[in-house]
């Protein structure tokens, strides 16, 4: 091979790389209807430090498709920050990180479902059940 298409191939390698990682992609942060969060509490919710929206037990959920996108554009930290960050949580205040679900389909359906829930999705969300509460 030439250097020319080693270049070529290297850049396409590289940018599907970028693509599939979900950094580039859009971040939708949602809540079940009945839950009332505001934008300005997506990262107390997600970092344990704010548990109930008036007298709603707020349950956040991580979306392991989504997660390193989602830290990166919203919470500004990674993987590990984020997985120290709760290690300290559990050990100082008995708190337990956010469940994790795989993929948008199963975190739409455990958000629509689940009182309290907050979660974040890669795609616009559609039907009911479920509220925008920032898209990122």
């Amino acid at each position: 091979m030439n250097r020319k298409y080693i270049h070529l191939a290297l850049g396409m390698f590289m940018a599907a790389g970028v693509a599939g990682n979900g950094l580039a992609a859009d971040v939708y942060v949602i809540a079940n209807s009945g839950t009332s969060v505001s934008a300005a509490d997506v990262r107390e919710i997600f970092m344990g430090e704010k548990q109930f929206a008036g007298a709603v037990k707020i349950i956040p959920v991580d979306n392991v498709a989504s997660q390193e996108g989602f830290l990166s554009k919203v919470l500004k930290m990674d993987t590990a920050k984020y997985a120290a960050s709760w290690t300290k949580k559990a050990f100082r205040d008995g708190l337990s990180p956010p469940a994790s679900k795989s993929a948008d389909a199963e975190v739409l359906e455990y958000v629509r479902r689940t009182p309290g829930a907050v979660g974040y999705v890669s795609t616009s969300p559609s039907g009911s059940g479920v509220t925008v509460v920032q898209k990122y």
